[in-house]
């Protein structure tokens, strides 16, 4: 049997400075002497209350106390002093720290610590302010009103890679207050780091850039495994961005942070050296407690991007990671704090740090697409699509119509919003061909806001895609061609569009290319819905693949038995193969979903370019037993 590591009861302190790279980024050599000066004070002041400084890394400490009245006395002590000297100088030169106090269980391994106890600290001290203490329910509950402080309850926080939501709240001491240094002598077993020594390890960090960021007290992630990943790795670097989790306590907000997570994955997807799979995959673990390795485990990737977004009146704050995770390292991590009006820029600067942590080259096509992307500059406006593309994820009608109204306000406040009207074309489009309304009418109102969001925004591949698939069902098929190969340049890795367009091309006799997209879409996106299987069978079937064909419709019927279109491709492969009986079953799921398909009603809708197509897909399903 193997032997336990030893464990104890901890007050865990965690401290980390807000905006470290922007403070480095600007005056390098005043930040790392001041940093140097805060690091031995608060050395000093952990040891004088009993505390241990466990480890240094950077910009960042961890330390444990026997008591959480040690621990919290400390940590208010330590910003009262820190705000005193940061008193004369500028706001933007402030080397201002954030500290996390939990009380909890760790684990005793090499004079380290381990364990959920001080994931926890780490998380509160990302929710706290700059100058400010974040503690748990525990330290609440157990210091009661031993201290002359005051707490603001934030809620119930999901973090990540904790399974339970963690209640925290903001401690402040109030003005005037009057706290008992610690009289206690300092234990001699305990080393205080010299200014020399924390100047020494600052110097090798700030030399090692990013590394800075690896802290090695916090278990690192565990490595993804590239044997048991559910697809082989891609040849370039390959990335998936979870949903930033909403800290703002407020659940109305967590359009906002899903809004951040969208626009980043679009972001990066611009990019021609980057494999990123796409959101409707990595939305699929929000508001779960998974591991960095099971994402990339079952995406296929090697990066994993992951963060939380607070949202507060006017102000943002963004915490975010970038995962190795075959190593389980870090590679790069930052907090931001700004103003909402600069959230576009605030994004490009996420991207921007990918882009470098990850040594890509942006070609010149990467370039302008990038700079290139028309933006509003109205917050509202802003909000609303935010709010719009939520609701359009659901495929629900009322949803839909609520989505409508919202892009109708956003084009009303901005009407140059290039992605509000491409949108709105995109629900006009949806409102014939998911739900049967009006076709000459959507389907005119459609192509009229795509070429209206095409014209704002010309580097945008999604009104392509609309127009392309209008032409197609309006049969203008040498426009529905060009606009096609135009989404095709633009759309390179969106897994959406791509699934989009090999919908359109198996109908415009470009089988292959259907087959080329639609799997480029599945890799892209492996938690699709089903319909992309069925354009990947049919696609098949036009290519006389019949094997493949049923091969991709049975694991579409695996994810929606009652999907009618997999049945209908279903029976043309298996007609195509001879198979009669199992033709005729699937012809007779058809029915029991669709008792009104006819020969005839299919061949008026579905706009095949080719006539040769047309005939033959009607006689295979004629073989499968529908009626004329």
């Amino acid at each position: 049997m193997q032997e336990r590591l030893p464990r104890k009861l901890a007050a865990i302190f965690y401290a980390d400075v807000a905006g470290y790279s922007r403070l480095t980024g600007e005056d390098e050599e005043g930040t790392h002497r001041r940093l140097s000066e805060y690091l031995d004070l608060m050395s000093t002041a952990i040891e004088d209350h009993q505390g241990n400084v466990v480890h240094y890394a950077g910009d960042a400490v961890l330390a444990d106390f026997g008591t959480v009245t040690d621990a919290l006395t400390c940590a208010a002590l330590i910003q009262r002093d820190l705000q005193e000297r940061n008193r004369p100088l500028p706001d933007e030169r402030k080397v201002q720290f954030r500290i996390g106090v939990n009380l909890g269980e760790v684990i005793i391994d090499r004079d380290d610590i381990y364990g959920d106890g001080v994931n926890v600290a780490a998380r509160l001290e990302a929710l706290g302010e700059p100058g400010g203490i974040c503690i748990s329910e525990s330290i609440h509950t157990a210091i009661g009103n031993k201290l002359p402080m005051d707490y603001e309850f934030l809620g119930e926080q999901h973090v990540k890679n904790i399974a339970k939501p963690v209640k925290a709240y903001h401690a402040r001491l109030r003005p005037d207050a009057v706290l008992a240094t610690a009289t206690g002598s300092r234990k001699g077993s305990r080393v205080r780091l010299s200014i020399v020594t924390v100047s020494a390890v600052l110097g090798l960090v700030l030399a090692g850039g990013m590394l800075a960021w690896l802290k090695p007290w916090a278990p690192r992630e565990e490595p993804a495994s590239v044997e048991r990943m559910a697809f082989p790795l891609p040849e370039k670097p390959s990335i998936a961005v979870l949903p930033f989790s909403n800290l703002s306590g407020d659940a109305e907000q967590e359009y906002f942070a899903d809004g951040m997570t969208d626009d980043l994955i679009t972001d990066l997807s611009k990019i021609s050296g980057l494999f990123v799979i796409s959101r409707n995959s990595t939305f699929t673990y929000k508001g779960k407690p998974v591991k960095v390795q099971q994402v990339a485990e079952e995406l296929g990737v090697r990066y994993v991007l992951e963060g939380s977004v607070r949202r507060v009146a006017d102000q943002v704050r963004i915490n975010a990671q970038l995962i190795d995770a075959t190593t389980g390292g870090h590679l790069w991590a930052e907090r931001y704090d700004h103003e909402l009006e600069n959230v576009f820029a605030l994004q490009d600067t996420i991207t921007g740090k990918v882009v470098q942590a990850l040594a890509l080259h942006l070609t010149k096509s990467d370039q302008d697409r990038r700079s290139n992307t028309p933006r509003t500059k109205n917050l509202e406006a802003y909000d609303l699509v935010l709010h719009a593309r939520k609701l359009m994820t659901r495929f629900d009608r009322n949803a839909a119509d609520e989505a409508k109204a919202l892009l109708e306000q956003a084009i009303a406040l901005d009407p140059d919003y290039a992605e509000a009207y491409s949108l709105l074309g995109l629900y006009f489009f949806d409102a014939w061909r998911l739900w049967g309304e009006s076709r000459n009418k959507n389907l005119s109102r459609a192509m009229e806001l795509a070429r209206a969001g095409l014209e704002l925004n010309p580097m945008d591949p999604g009104p392509h895609v609309v127009l392309a698939q209008i032409h197609q069902f309006r049969r203008d098929f040498a426009a529905a061609s060009a606009e096609a190969d135009a989404a095709l340049a633009l759309a390179p890795t969106d897994a959406v569009q791509l699934a989009n367009l090999g919908s359109m091309l198996r109908y415009a006799h470009r089988p292959e290319e259907a087959a080329d997209v639609v799997e480029r879409a599945i890799r892209l996106n492996p938690f699709h819905p089903p319909n992309y299987l069925e354009w990947l069978g049919d696609a098949y079937f036009q290519l006389d693949r019949p094997q493949d064909c049923i091969e991709s419709v049975e694991r579409g019927i695996a994810l929606d038995p009652d999907f009618v279109a997999l049945h209908a491709i279903a029976a043309k492969c298996f007609a195509a193969l001879g198979d009669v009986e199992k033709a005729r079953a699937a012809g007779s799921e058809i029915l029991r979903n669709n008792p009104r398909f006819t020969l005839t009603a299919f061949a008026s809708y579905v706009p095949f370019t080719d006539e040769g197509d047309r005939l033959r897909n009607v006689e295979m399903l004629r073989i499968a037993g529908l009626p004329e």
